[in-house]
């Protein structure tokens, strides 16, 4: 890669945060909504942090740190970078103003250009955490979102973040088998591979997947509308017995983001959705997302179908569409979720459908798959759903996550 590419590089994934905040105000970019989200601000700051810290300090002899306090202010879980601003008070932060964070981006900006222009001092180790730091930022980039819909989903008001934010396009596809042998699956990425990889998508292996068929598409929210008035929400049999609790003590009806009909924050005689392009009514062949890991485990068992192992790797043909979280709401839901999961199903067995989401944890979208579907992680999650094999029961998890016992106690 020539610097003047991995330069050009690095300021189109700077402005590009800049962008998804623009649609912000000051006031939204301040506020934490619960302890597992973070405000705008902070994200803008956090990724400026990581770069001053992590590459310009070491790799640009003479730079000025901009505000020595942001050390601390804008440090997240880095242990050997020093001590942190608790996570959950991050929200309190109303100083710096954001005008100030926004100073702090360009100071750092203007130093990482000087850096890039300097061949001598790109080192190997320098490449690296700059290529690291960019993969940082655009996960970032997912939080902002994921956040700003939270937020703005708290407030009455249902504020639109973006009227023209596109969300994930219907289906109408009519929902058919695909059939894969059993086999050897290679997981994970070689050491010596080229390109980025994150540390824990390492090292390369081998797992034996038995057959499976997998549908051609995901779990539409029409279909999972269909659970919702069978009375999904209400049958204790279908859901494990941590998520009923969570349906008892939170009363949950339907999936995060969802308006039923009267609503009052936006009142209408039919269903809705809320995402961040605002209230809209819901579209019986968009995928289905925003489901926690109990929902889509519930909506698995409604469906005569299972939640796909995370061990069932890559199989040839089959798209990467299923995988889960890595953060959840106050209420352990689902914040944000991409398309909508695939169904799947063992070979010779029937299957259901799917639902998608994001990355969030111990929550996951939902999807439909057979019990021996084959799946890889990506940054965004979607959660599917396998055919069930006798009694058995599992989820996908991210690799972070250990899988669930196959049999796990149910009211």
């Amino acid at each position: 890669m020539s610097l003047n590419s991995l330069s050009a590089r690095y300021a189109a994934v700077r402005q590009h945060t800049l962008k998804l905040a623009a649609p912000l105000s000051a006031e939204d970019q301040c506020v934490q909504s619960m302890p597992d989200t973070s405000p705008s601000k902070w994200h803008l700051a956090h990724t400026s942090w990581f770069f001053e810290n992590v590459v310009l300090l070491p790799y640009l002899p003479g730079y000025r740190v901009f505000d020595e306090a942001f050390a601390y202010l804008f440090n997240s879980y880095y242990e050997a970078l020093g001590p942190r601003h608790p996570r959950p008070q991050r929200g309190l932060l109303t100083r710096p103003a954001l005008s100030q964070v926004l100073a702090f981006r360009e100071h750092v900006n203007a130093a990482m250009q000087q850096l890039l222009l300097n061949e001598s001092k790109l080192s190997a180790d320098a490449l690296a955490l700059i290529e690291l730091g960019l993969n940082h930022e655009q996960q970032h980039q997912e939080l902002l979102l994921i956040d700003a819909l939270h937020l703005l989903s708290c407030n009455p008001l249902l504020p639109t973040y973006d009227a023209h934010f596109k969300h994930a396009s219907a289906s109408h596809t009519d929902l058919h088998w695909l059939s894969f042998d059993e086999g050897l699956r290679s997981l994970g990425r070689a050491i010596d591979e080229t390109g980025f990889a994150f540390d824990n998508e390492s090292p390369a292996h081998q797992r034996f997947v038995q057959g499976f068929q997998i549908a051609n598409r995901l779990v539409n929210c029409g279909e999972y509308l269909a659970f919702i008035q069978d009375g999904g929400y209400d049958n204790a049999d279908l859901w494990l017995s941590e998520g009923r609790a969570q349906v008892l003590q939170n009363d949950w009806q339907c999936p995060l983001y969802w308006l039923a009909p009267n609503d009052p924050r936006a009142p209408s005689d039919q269903w809705q959705v809320f995402g961040l392009n605002g209230v809209h009514a819901l579209d019986p062949l968009a995928p289905v997302a925003n489901l926690s890991f109990y929902e889509a485990s519930a909506y698995a068992q409604w469906a005569g179908a299972r939640c796909p192992p995370s061990s069932n790797g890559k199989s040839p043909a089959v798209t990467p569409t299923c995988t889960t979280f890595t953060r959840k709401s106050g209420n352990g839901r689902a914040l944000l979720t991409s398309p909508t999961p695939d169904l799947c199903r063992p070979a010779a067995r029937c299957a259901s459908t799917t639902a998608n989401s994001w990355s969030a944890s111990k929550c996951c979208a939902a999807a439909v798959w057979p019990p021996h579907l084959s799946t890889a992680a990506t940054p965004t999650a979607i959660f599917s759903l396998h055919k069930r094999a006798g009694n058995s029961a599992a989820c996908a998890l991210p690799k972070i996550y250990k899988s669930l016992e196959h049999d796990r106690p149910r009211y």
